[in-house]
Formats: C-alpha cells, sequence, structure tokens
C-alpha cells in the first residue's frame, strides 16, 4: 500500500504583478519532483491579491496546467489562442519551442483560487510545437468513489474514467477528489511514477499519516493507495512519469543545457518565439 515520504507546507510568496501565492513545489525544501517543476496554489477575496494576474511572459521547454477552484482567468497567447478559465475549468498548456502567454483574471471581487502546475519535457519534445487545450469544467469527468465520497477525472484512467485531457505526454494522473466525513477510499496507483498529494481543505490519513491544509505529501506510490478521513476533505492527487534527466532552469525557460537556455535567451531576444 503507498504511503507518505515526506509531509511540507506551502511558503508565500508572490509572482506575476504581484499575486499573492502558496508555492508547494518550486520552495527551498521541495525543489521539483521529477517531472513536476512547480506547483503554486494561489487563493484570496481580496482584488488586491490577485486582480494584476500574469502579464505576458515566456516560457519554453515544458508544460503549464491551470486548475480554477473558483474565479475566472483569461488566457491570451502568442500562438494567436485566448479563452476563459472559469470555476472547475483546466488550461493545459505545451509551451514547447517557445510561447508567450498571459493570465489575466476576468473579476474585480469575490474568491479567485487555483493551482498553477509546471510539468517538464523530455529532451525530445522540448522544442514541440506550442498547443493548448481549454477544458471546461462540464467536460471533466466524475466518478463516485468510496461510500460518500467523489473524484474530477482531469488527466490519467481512474477506474473506468478517462480524464479530459488529451496531451499526456508523461502519462499523468490528476484527480481533484472530495471526501465526505468518515470515508474510506482506495484506488490503484502507478507504481514508479512520482507522486504527491495536496490537501486544500480538511484532512486526510494515508498509512497512519495525518495530511492537513496547506500540506503536501510526497508519496512512495506502489500498485494501491487508501485514503480515510473522519472529516470533509478536498485533495489534489497527482502522479507522473520521472523523466531522469538533467534540468538546467533560468527563471520560464527549463531546458537540458546551459548551452539550451542561452539559446532560449537570444531567441526570445530575437522574437523568434511562437
Amino acid at each position: 500500500m503507498s504511503s507518505i515520504k515526506t509531509i511540507l507546507k506551502g511558503k508565500s510568496v508572490s509572482d506575476g504583478a504581484g499575486v499573492k501565492l502558496k508555492r508547494i513545489i518550486g520552495q527551498a525544501q521541495l525543489m521539483r519532483l521529477d517531472p513536476f517543476l512547480l506547483l503554486d496554489e494561489f487563493g484570496s477575496d481580496q482584488a488586491q491579491d490577485y486582480i494584476a494576474g500574469f502579464p505576458a511572459h515566456p516560457h519554453r521547454g515544458f508544460q503549464t496546467v491551470t486548475y480554477m477552484l473558483a474565479g475566472k482567468m483569461q488566457h491570451k497567447d502568442s500562438v494567436g489562442n485566448t479563452g476563459i478559465i472559469e470555476d472547475g475549468g483546466v488550461q493545459w498548456m505545451n509551451a514547447g519551442r517557445g510561447i508567450i502567454h498571459e493570465e489575466m483574471p476576468m473579476q474585480t471581487a469575490g474568491t479567485m483560487r487555483g493551482f498553477q502546475l509546471w510539468l517538464n519535457l523530455p529532451a525530445s519534445e522540448k522544442m514541440s510545437k506550442p498547443a493548448y487545450q481549454d477544458i471546461l469544467s462540464a467536460q471533466i469527468n466524475e466518478i463516485s468513489i468510496g461510500d460518500k465520497s467523489h473524484a474530477r477525472v482531469i488527466a490519467g484512467r481512474l477506474r473506468d474514467v478517462e480524464g479530459a485531457v488529451k496531451d499526456n505526454l508523461r502519462k499523468t494522473q490528476f484527480y481533484d477528489m472530495h471526501m465526505n466525513y468518515d470515508d474510506t477510499i482506495s484506488f490503484r496507483t502507478c507504481l514508479g511514477q512520482s507522486g504527491f498529494i495536496y490537501v486544500y481543505e480538511g484532512s486526510i490519513v494515508i498509512a497512519g499519516r495525518l495530511l492537513s491544509k496547506g500540506e503536501i505529501g510526497v508519496l512512495n506510490l506502489t500498485e494501491k493507495i487508501q485514503i480515510v478521513t473522519r472529516k470533509s476533505a478536498k485533495f489534489i492527487f497527482l502522479s507522473g512519469q520521472p523523466i531522469n534527466e538533467p534540468i538546467e532552469q533560468y527563471g520560464p525557460f527549463v531546458m537540458n543545457t546551459k548551452e539550451e537556455i542561452q539559446q532560449a535567451i537570444l531567441d526570445f531576444q530575437a522574437g523568434a518565439f511562437s
């Protein structure tokens, strides 16, 4: 049965044009979890904490995933894609060889809450063509699990339910799980993958260890996991196939060598991104 290797809390930071975030992966104690490069939680009911958003900025060499729990975020990019991510929706973007995009809040009051994940690409895919998927909440399948709980299957496969994401190079499993009080759930996991759970409401118990709101549990994945809660809880479960390649990162550019980073900077400065 799968267990927890490490428990950590997110660190408060700001990014973009001053958006207040909780950095979960990408902090000093958990710089990366191959293939995951970064995980941020953003959430506030104070407009000044998020309204400036994430103005136009470049990416190369990885994928970005934005999952909105509440609020609206508009996406625009240099390839010509536009879209609005609303409550429960997902944007899954392949930056590949280079893209410039922006994500700007579409509201001036109320709660804005969600996650952004950076998912690394192998060397063979780092210079792939940029691509974008805008997934509405209604397109995400849900499944009952346990006696009183349910899960939203964003990517991968949970029991007989397929995730909404189609461009899933790292065979990522991404579930948003909602457990009601006094319930136990279990599901199959992928032996050999890197995985974690981040609790954003309530608390859960995995193999005797308590994982509470605001904590990430890095998992030792076997072929199955069992999760127990005595109170209501909400959390995201993610796992993905490690790449096991060298990483060189300079801000929004993630490549394999310093030379490739230098080339990315030159290409961006020359206006060569799509």
